[in-house]
């Protein structure tokens, strides 16, 4: 069984069913939560991989992971029984993100990631979102970390591309060229 295959026709179903429906921007809202809801949450899913848990559990889990306490929307609904009853819940996070990469292709938007070694403001996060935007002709999510042990500078993610001027990776730098002229001299 390839994880992939199966994840990506589940989310092109869950796409086309949405663009027909006009509903993709509430689908990507709810599977962008119940992503990072797995990624958050490590228990998650061998919770729903046991097969003691009944599906309404499961559903009930889905449900409060990508909305919390409010109500899902009517597709992702039929969506999540959908996968209970074909048993594939324990794709439900690839499929998530399958979906997310072919709502991102559809509306080109782009990803970005700012990792620095103190917080950066609001304004700054906005001007480099801008930046990359006008650059890459796509509208742009930015999401910020904070690293200390970057020591200073930072690192930008950008789709496939990463850009690390941060203090730690030129110190790692230089120590290896001290290493590598010592091993030339002795």
């Amino acid at each position: 069984m390839d994880i992939g295959i199966i994840s990506m026709r589940y989310a092109k179903a869950l796409m086309s069913f949405a663009k027909e429906k006009g509903t993709e921007d509430v689908l990507y809202k709810q599977c962008s939560v119940l992503a990072k809801s797995f990624s958050t949450c490590p228990d998650l899913r061998p919770a729903l991989e046991n097969p003691l848990l009944p599906a309404k559990e499961k559903y009930a889990l889905i449900c409060a992971a990508a909305v919390g306490k409010g109500e899902p929307d009517a597709a992702f609904a039929n969506f999540v029984k959908l996968v209970l009853k074909q048993r594939r819940e324990d794709l439900l996070q690839f499929m998530c993100l399958s979906f997310m990469d072919l709502y991102r292709q559809s509306k080109r938007i782009g990803v970005a990631r700012l990792i620095t070694a103190v917080p950066v403001s609001q304004k700054v996060a906005d001007r480099i979102r801008n930046s990359a935007s006008s650059m890459l002709h796509a509208r742009m999510e930015l999401e910020t970390e904070v690293n200390p042990s970057l020591e200073g500078g930072f690192i930008f993610d950008i789709n496939d591309y990463r850009l690390d001027a941060s203090i730690a990776t030129q110190l790692k730098r230089v120590k290896q060229q001290f290493i590598d002229k010592n091993r030339r001299i002795v």
